[in-house]
């Protein structure tokens, strides 16, 4: 008898193929047969004619740290995510040393945009070591399943210590890095990631460990990974990144090399179009790359306490760590303010913020005489007011305590162009950022948004091919066994849905992490039901978590 049969279903198995009208029988927490009159089973249902398909892939996620006092890495299982890369950009949790955990926190509250007092009170620290942390996720349990990249930062700061954000590595201090990865990868890393991404700051302002990095340090760690014949190279690229020198470590290691983030710039629109056109050249001569992108715009809610979106501006940098009367003493200062303009009006390569002040609204006013600016734009309020844009921005926030609740759509806001984006063949669905910049955004539900908006709604995609896209391709490039497809013998990670409705719903802000602090959440449409390793964690009604917990900590890959 089987465990679970899902009857009448429009079955999507991953591959691109056209669906088949099926049923799916599932035992032993895996795919059994596909097929008709499949026999008896303990639990079943009635599909109805809903879509069938494998668990999404989330490949591009930040749950090291929530994963320890969540294991179920809310709100991803409602929203169709069955299996989670975690570490992605370097900035993993492990390894590290007790005297280190202060740091490694108050350089997350700056990059990832998390509370010090969510990750204070919320992180378990039940290991120093790679090894170590994956022993502890396999031992405590996880709700989905979860691959873990060796991260660059931590693993410098382990090695380098304080120096670590200060200058380069010597010799022995490299060698140190590459015992590191080479332990990790042993251990069951997925493979090694990193950051040159000028956006990546850590407390005060300064830049992230992974960012000193020398062109050697980074060839040398990648080649850990050919050496051992596995994992992959995932890279968050500074615009002085050359993309011919990650060819060459594609082709030295050997290894899947991804890029990210490539994310459509209104105000420099073939920059994306440039660098996937290179990856797909790289790709013609034998190199196993992918260029990472997002099918979401990227928007940020925030106020001027924290404006991640303009935190990568060299201008801004004088404001870095700033707090209190500091702060605004600084946002008030004429000078700033002409150097923040003046870097604006100069075009970059890439830039998380580009001056697009027509894209920045006011979302929450503190003072009742500014009530009316809601929902009204930037742009538009300082043409009312005679004002230059900036100006008018740093002046509103000034005047109400920085306290001013603002949104500012950044990047991927030409819905042409990310269509054209998702069609390109070096393009890899990727970027939710889970588990991070939980008070800016949430894009958690990506493979909703691309399955609702971008299929049903857009038809830029076919409905096979966008579940290939989140299933069978990034598991074939990670190396995940028996995941991403639905063909007996796989595991039974399912993602039952309705075409006509699927798709994510709106924003809202809600109180449930440790010692109270806020997140953004956006609530599943669509979503019928969702199984990990043949185990029911989510349905209509949001994630249903089960009396164990069915997830696997993933440690072998297929070269």
């Amino acid at each position: 008898m089987h465990d679970l049969v899902i009857r009448n279903a429009r079955v999507l198995d991953g591959t691109g193929a056209a669906p088949v009208y099926a049923d799916v029988a599932v035992a032993g927490g895996r795919i059994a047969a596909i097929g008709r009159a499949l026999g008896e089973a303990r639990e079943t249902v009635e599909a109805e004619g809903l879509a069938l398909m494998p668990g999404i892939v989330d490949n591009h996620t930040h749950y090291d740290a929530q994963i320890t006092w969540d294991p179920w890495c809310t709100p991803s299982p409602a929203l169709g995510v069955t299996t989670a890369v975690i570490g992605n950009c370097g900035f993993a949790i492990a390894p590290c040393r007790a005297s280190d955990r202060e740091r490694v926190m108050r350089n997350l509250t700056q990059v990832e945009g998390m509370s010090l007092e969510v990750l204070a009170a919320g992180i378990r620290w039940e290991f120093e070591t790679i090894p170590d942390y994956l022993d502890m996720l396999a031992r405590r349990g996880v709700g989905i399943n979860v691959a873990c990249f060796a991260g660059h930062s931590s693993i410098r700061t382990f090695a380098m210590g304080e120096a670590a954000t200060e200058r380069a590595a010597t010799d022995e201090e490299i060698a140190r890095m590459r015992a590191i990865v080479r332990e990790a990868l042993a251990a069951g890393a997925v493979g090694f990631s990193t950051s040159t991404s000028p956006a990546h700051n850590g407390e005060g302002g300064r830049p992230m460990p992974s960012r000193l990095a020398e062109e050697r340090e980074i060839a040398a760690l990648v080649g850990e990974l050919g050496a051992a014949r596995r994992g992959v190279f995932m890279l968050t690229k500074g615009g002085h990144t050359r993309l011919e020198f990650l060819e060459r470590l594609a082709a030295e290691s050997g290894r899947p090399v991804v890029v990210a983030a490539l994310l459509h710039n209104s105000t420099n629109p073939g920059i994306v179009f440039e660098e996937l056109d290179a990856i797909a050249a790289a790709r013609a001569r034998g190199r196993r790359m992918a260029g990472a992108v997002s099918c979401c715009p990227l928007s940020f809610d925030f106020t001027l306490r924290s404006p991640y979106p303009v935190e990568g501006l060299e201008a801004w940098r004088p404001a870095l760590g700033l707090s209190g009367e500091a702060l605004k003493a600084r946002l008030a200062d004429p000078a700033f303010r002409r150097a923040v303009r003046e870097e604006l009006a100069r075009p970059a390569r890439f830039r998380l913020f580009n001056g697009e002040w027509d894209k920045v609204q006011v979302v929450e006013t503190r003072l009742p005489q500014h009530a009316a600016f809601e929902q009204r734009t930037i742009a538009e309020l300082a043409h009312a007011a005679g004002k230059d844009p900036l100006d008018f921005w740093l002046d509103l926030a000034l005047a109400e305590d920085l306290e001013t609740v603002f949104v500012a759509l950044t990047l991927n806001s030409d819905e042409e162009a990310v269509g054209r984006i998702l069609r390109h063949p070096a393009s890899l669905v990727s970027l939710s950022d889970a588990g991070a910049h939980l008070t800016f955004f949430n894009d958690a539900g990506f493979g909703l948004h691309l399955l609702g908006h971008w299929v049903r709604e857009r038809q830029v995609l076919s409905l096979p091919e966008a579940v290939r896209r989140l299933t069978s391709e990034p598991a074939r490039l990670f190396g995940i066994r028996d995941r991403g497809r639905l063909a007996p013998g796989f595991a039974a990670d399912l993602l039952l849905f309705d075409p006509a409705t699927v798709g994510r719903g709106p924003k809202r802000r809600v109180r449930d992490l440790p010692a109270g602090g806020a997140r953004l959440v956006t609530p599943a449409l669509g979503v019928h039901g969702v199984w990990v390793n043949g185990v029911r964690v989510a349905g209509p009604e949001g994630c249903t978590p089960p009396g164990r917990l069915p997830g696997r900590v993933l440690r072998e890959f297929d070269a």
